[in-house]
Parts: structure tokens; sequence; C-alpha cells
């Protein structure tokens, strides 16, 4: 009876596990550079349904008068974007799926492209005007939401902090975006009809609070230069323009006599402060890109380093008195432990040693400042989660359920995270 002979065993080292440690550090960068061309995508599809949306929101609230050749001529260019973010999909497909980093993507994912596949048929419903401007605008709000939730669950699963921090500047700066649009719709609605009622004037109020709440988390992670273009935005001489429509706004219901003319004024006014935006979304998205490709490069450069002096290192090792050393976690004062053992050298044991401390002390530094990007993130997931809890309890849009909770922090005098943590513990206690 021939039986095969024992396959040699070879004790796991801790070199092998250092180098699997920046060698995942490695994958995660190589991730995001294929993850910031999809984010670009997102970013320019947003954009165009934007500008799909506001041409809808004019050609319904003038009864199919104005914005017919414009409205048909953006949804082209939405869809031509749509292909493009699907391209950029299909190329990192396989990278997501067979080696998922998070569930939750994953299902965002799913949630957007679900939701692309509804277009069609609500832009049958806007040609044949079977839905009215508001209806339009909640069903494409709707759409661009679950695109930029892509961005905010990519932005979760950074572990380098710079990365992180950029995408937290992008996601926070897409979401003022989306909801400067969103008053573009609704300051729209109220001049074309000659006044604002208390519903209305207090939505703007809302929505403008919103977006600078947006813009004031986008100001503390952007790069010098996005930073310095969102800065020549605010000193635009447009701004002043729109700050006194927004007064005429919300002085509404002592204003029964606007000139409804002055919807196109603001509509154009919007319009060019949304194209400003994309301007900076863009330098964003370059700073992203170029941080990318520089981290992942010196993480290439530092993994094909540390190989070679660990090898160089085993074969030193070899010839000396076996040692093993076992070191705690890396903290300030820690010490080491050598015992025997027949794979590290007493030389060998004690370079690991600092080769781990080393490592360790870096991983804990991008943790201390990564802390910061993932508590915004944090706060905009409480909020998502109140806003999903308020949807189901009171049977209301996703439109509907941030309003009323932008109205409940504004009567308590609360910050949104206060109020949104606060429901949900309260969810928690009535289950």
């Amino acid at each position: 009876m021939n039986t095969k002979p024992a396959a040699s065993h070879q004790s796991p080292k801790a070199g092998d596990y250092l180098i699997a440690s920046k060698t995942c550090e490695l994958l995660n960068l190589q991730y995001f550079l294929q993850m910031g061309k999809l984010v670009q995508c997102i970013s320019n599809l947003v954009h165009g349904l934007q500008r799909e949306r506001g041409a809808s929101n004019v050609f319904l609230g003038s009864s199919g008068q104005k914005f017919r050749e414009e409205r048909a001529c953006l949804a082209g260019e939405s869809d031509r974007l749509r292909k493009d973010f699907e391209l950029a999909l299909a190329e990192i497909h396989e990278e997501l799926t067979g080696h998922p980093v998070s569930s939750r993507l994953l299902n965002q994912i799913a949630s957007a492209l679900h939701s692309l596949d509804g277009l069609g048929e609500l832009r049958r419903c806007v040609v044949a005007q079977k839905i009215t401007a508001e209806s339009a605008t909640e069903n494409y709000s709707s759409l661009i939401h679950h695109l930029i939730a892509v961005v905010f669950e990519a932005a979760d699963t950074a572990v380098d902090p710079t990365i992180a921090g950029l995408l937290v500047a992008m996601v926070h700066l897409m979401n003022g975006k989306e909801l400067c649009g969103q008053e573009r719709a609704v300051g729209s609605a109220g001049f074309s009809s000659g006044a604002f009622d208390r519903a209305l004037s207090r939505r703007m109020t809302h929505l403008l609070e919103a977006q600078e709440r947006c813009f004031d988390v986008f100001a503390s992670f952007a790069d010098v230069d996005s930073l310095s273009l969102w800065q020549e935005i605010r000193a635009h001489e447009r701004e002043r323009e729109i700050e006194r429509m927004r007064h005429l706004a919300s002085s509404g219901s002592r204003n029964k006599d606007l000139d409804p003319e002055l919807a196109d004024h603001w509509f154009k006014l919007m319009t060019e402060r949304i194209d400003a935006l994309k301007q900076v979304e863009g330098s964003v998205e370059g700073w992203f890109h170029n941080r990318c490709v520089e981290r992942f490069a010196d993480a290439k450069q530092s993994l094909a380093h540390q190989e070679t002096l660990i090898a160089s290192l085993d074969t030193e090792g070899s010839s000396h008195q076996p040692l093993l050393v076992l070191c705690d976690s890396g903290s300030e004062g820690a010490t080491g432990k050598a015992f025997s053992n027949s794979d590290v050298g007493r030389q060998f044991g004690r370079s690991i040693f600092e080769l781990v401390q080393e490592q360790t002390r870096r991983l804990q530094h991008m943790n201390d400042e990564l802390q910061s990007a993932k508590e915004a993130l944090e706060e905009r997931k409480t909020q998502e989660k109140a806003v999903l809890l308020l949807m189901e309890h009171r049977r209301i849009s996703n439109d509907e359920a941030h309003r009323l909770l932008r109205k409940l922090a504004m009567d308590q005098g609360r910050k949104l995270p206060e109020v949104a943590r606060s429901l949900i513990s309260m969810a928690e206690v009535l289950k």
C-alpha cells in the first residue's frame, strides 16, 4: 500500500503577517484607485439628473409651454452619463462582488441601479404631464439620493485618513449641492405662483439650513484648492442677489403679489450656483484621484522595501541562537519578551519586533487621524436611520421625513444629530 509522504509543515512567522498587513493596505488603496472613476461618474450623473429635474420642473410648471426641447436634450445627456456610470461599475464589478468590503455599499449600489430602472417611466409621466412638478421633484430627488449614498458608503470603507477625508468632503459637497437643487425647485414654484405660503417659506428655510451644515462639514475636510473655489462662490455678487430673493421667499406670507417673472431670474441664478458647485466637485475629484495614486505608489514601494528587509533579516537570523519575540499593542512604554523558538534568530527577532512596533504605531496614528472623518460619517448615518424610522412609522416619503426631522430640530432648538439620536433611542425602547 502506497502512502504519500507527510507534507512538510512550516510554522507561520511574524514576518509573513507583517507583509500581509502591508499587502492589505496596498489592496485597499488599489480598490480606491478603481473606485475613484466610479465616484466621478456618479458625480457627473447626479449633476445631469439635477439639470434634467430643473428643466422638468419648468416644463411641468408651465403646462408644457417652456423647456420642452431643453428637457429632452438634458434627458439625452443624462442617458449618456448613465452609460458612463454603468461602464465604470462594470470595470470594478468583479472587485466589488468577488472580494466584498461592505455589504452596505453593495446594497446601496443595488438600490441606485433599481432607482435608475424607474427613470424611463418617470420621464414618460413628465412628457405626458401626468405628474405634478412637486411629485417629479420628489422622484428625481429620491434617485439622486440613492446615487449620493453610494459615495457615502464608499467613504465609510476607507482606511487611509486623507482619502477618507476627501470622500467625506465630496459626499457633503454633493449633498449640499443637491439641497441647493431642491431649493431651486421650491423657489421656482413659489415665484411662479406669485406668492410663498408659510409651508413653502419654511421649507426654503430648512433647505438653506441643511445646505449650510453640509458645506460646513465639506469645508472641514476639503483640500486647499477646492476650499478656495468654494470661498469664491460665497464671495460672488450672485450670492447677494440670491440672498435678496431668499428674503422675499421667507417673508412670502406678507408678499402676495410677487412678480411671476422672478421665477426665471431665480432659476437662472440658482442654476449658475449649482454649476459653480460642480466645478468645486471636479476639484475635489482631482485631489482624490491624485492622492490615491500617490498613496498607492508609496504603499507599493514600502511593501517592496519591507519584503526585501525581512528576507535579508531571515537569512541573517538563521545562524543565530533561536529566539521568539512576543510584543504588545505598541502603546507607549510597551516591552517585548523573548522565548526560545526554532524559527527566529536573536537578531532577526529584535528586528521583527521593531518592525511590528513601527507598523502598529503607524496604524494607530492613521486610525486617530481617521476618527474625525468617521465621526462625520456616523452623524450622517444616524440622521439617515432616523429618517427611515420616520418614513416607516409616519408612512411618509424620504423628502417629507427629512423635512420633519429638520422641523423637530428647529422646534426643539437642538442640532439634527442630537434629535436623530433621540429618535433612534426612543425606537429602541419601544421595540
